[in-house]
């Protein structure tokens, strides 16, 4: 005997189904961009370290955005019945360029689709962003290392070598071996000569950050580190169990990625600055959702542009690490 299903009104179970002249319904272009944006942003270290105030400005590939730099303003004596001295004011303009893109391409097969207890779009949704943000953080995280004053100020720690340099000493030819022994320079050390060096270039204090990867976090949650003791900070921004909990560390917001882990001889490298130091803009441009002509399935594809510029190098400060 002949059976018949009655279609369902769930409109989940018709997931791969046409509807009004759309390839997929659940896979409409503007609802997919918004989605995987906002999962991109909440994982993206990027966003949160960098300016992205000017985000909204752009809207394609190549767009550029002019930003004004702030005049310094020179301050003179006084005399009464006398001039005063004058400052030309110039307008320094700086160019943020969205001059990089990443693409994500995808087939969402119908019977998956229709027989799986899986939500496929949120799957599909959460893996695209994650990669797009490891792609955005580690282009970005380099522009930003390589934008670091080297000279006038110097603010590098270290270098690029696998020979440690003595503890206590922050330049010359070597690395800055981290640990708690006496030829080892303490984490929190190499933190605060960080925080030094913006303090000498007037950084506010607000708004300060630093990045790492897991491995500085491992030496600053080992046993003989200050930070175990409750006594320490009185217990704000103190590690417990080897995470970082909330607060500050020498006036730092604190971050963890790997995408700062490229070295040659070194272990690491580690970055400190300023949210004003860089401006970034980005977007998911398009979204597009087609029929695949050779399988029963939906090809979602998108396009993510950006554009990073290092708009005050002086408000970062990064350091090569070893780690014995």
């Amino acid at each position: 005997m002949a059976q018949y299903f009655e279609p369902s009104p769930d409109t989940n179970a018709n997931f791969g189904n046409s509807v009004s002249g759309q390839a997929n319904s659940f896979f409409l272009p503007s609802v997919y961009s918004k989605k995987v944006l906002n999962f991109f942003r909440k994982a993206s270290v990027a966003e949160a370290i960098t300016n992205t105030d000017y985000t909204g400005e752009i809207s394609a590939f190549g767009d550029s955005v002019k930003i004004i730099k702030e005049p310094v303003i020179s301050v003179s004596d006084y005399t009464r019945g006398s001039d005063t001295s004058q400052t030309m004011l110039t307008d320094q303009e700086l160019t943020l360029v969205v001059d990089s893109a990443k693409a994500f391409k995808f087939i969402v097969d119908d019977i998956e689709t229709n027989m799986s207890h899986v939500n496929f779009k949120e799957v599909a949704s959460s893996s695209a962003a994650y990669a797009l943000k490891d792609s955005y953080d580690a282009a970005v995280i380099a522009t930003m290392f390589s934008g670091i004053s080297s000279s006038s100020p110097d603010h590098v720690l270290g270098s690029d070598n696998a020979t440690d340099l003595a503890a206590g000493t922050f330049d010359g030819t070597g690395n800055l071996d981290i640990g708690f022994g006496t030829s080892e320079h303490d984490p929190l050390d190499v933190m605060a000569r960080m925080s030094r060096l913006l303090d000498e270039q007037n950084v506010p204090e607000e708004g300060r950050w630093f990045v790492a990867s897991p491995d500085f976090y491992e030496v600053l949650g080992q046993a003989s580190s200050k930070l175990l003791s409750v006594d320490f900070n009185a217990g704000q921004g103190s590690i417990r169990n080897g995470l970082v909990s909330s607060g500050k560390l020498r006036g730092f917001d604190m971050y963890k990625s790997n995408n700062i882990a490229s070295t040659s001889n070194a272990a690491g490298k580690c970055m400190a600055g300023h949210i004003s130091a860089v401006a970034t803009a980005n977007t998911i441009l398009s979204t597009e959702v087609l029929r695949d002509p050779s399988s029963f399935g939906d090809i979602v594809r998108g396009l993510h542009v950006y554009g990073a510029k290092v708009l005050r190098s002086e408000a970062l400060v990064g350091a090569f690490y070893g780690i014995d």
